[in-house]
């Protein structure tokens, strides 16, 4: 099974798009050695009790950062069976599934806040997976996404950076899903966030009869 990107129109030849065997294993590591994802944290704004599920959580890094915010109940999807394996022993207290954002196999109305970072350009439809994300996303909940980027971008992060053309087509497609949507720069990472006001209120969600 392979990744096919919306960025690319095809598929990502990459270990670290589908990580599997030896070469994803590496690749693993390699993601929790170069994603600092602590800043991100703030951006969260994850209060005691609440709900979280991060789309394509990888090693573990944020994951198990999640763990440590008070959260109730912290949950991931991935679709490597290895990036699973691995995420496990980081963050044993987490709920750790197959899935994707397109599919996470949770049921509607679940979380608090949603996040996913440094995958959002490797989905397959960036428009399904957000409005998946939107329905998984409880009212008063949101939903931030992180790319590569930032006001102070890594080496390595430079050659991923997505195109402004891209960024604006992630920002339309929020606005389109959800109610309020920002964009903000991180160090090492371009940020956007969306709020769920009250379900039926955004384009593309049936809007409750009666």
């Amino acid at each position: 099974m392979g990744i096919t990107s919306w960025v690319r129109g095809g598929p990502v030849k990459s270990p670290f798009a589908l990580p599997t065997g030896l070469l994803g294993h590496l690749a693993g590591l390699f993601m929790l050695w170069t994603n600092r994802q602590a800043e991100l944290l703030p951006c969260l704004g994850i209060k005691p009790g609440e709900h979280v599920l991060e789309v394509g959580y990888g090693p573990g890094g944020l994951v198990k950062l999640l763990g440590r915010t008070g959260a109730a109940r912290v949950c991931g999807v991935d679709p490597s069976p290895e990036m699973r394996s691995q995420a496990a022993r980081r963050a044993k207290g987490a709920d750790l599934r197959l899935g994707t954002a397109e599919d996470t196999g949770f049921a509607g109305d679940s979380f608090d806040c949603v996040v996913a970072v440094n995958n959002v350009a490797l989905w397959p439809d960036l428009e399904a997976g957000l409005r998946e994300l939107r329905r998984v996303t409880r009212p008063g909940g949101r939903v931030v996404l992180g790319w590569h980027g930032g006001t102070s971008p890594s080496m390595i992060a430079r050659h991923l950076l997505l195109s402004e053309a891209e960024l604006d087509r992630i920002r339309r497609a929020l606005e389109e899903t959800f109610d309020e949507v920002d964009r903000t720069e991180l160090k090492s990472l371009t940020v956007f966030r969306a709020r769920v006001i009250a379900h039926g209120d955004s384009p593309g969600v049936p809007r409750a009869s009666g």
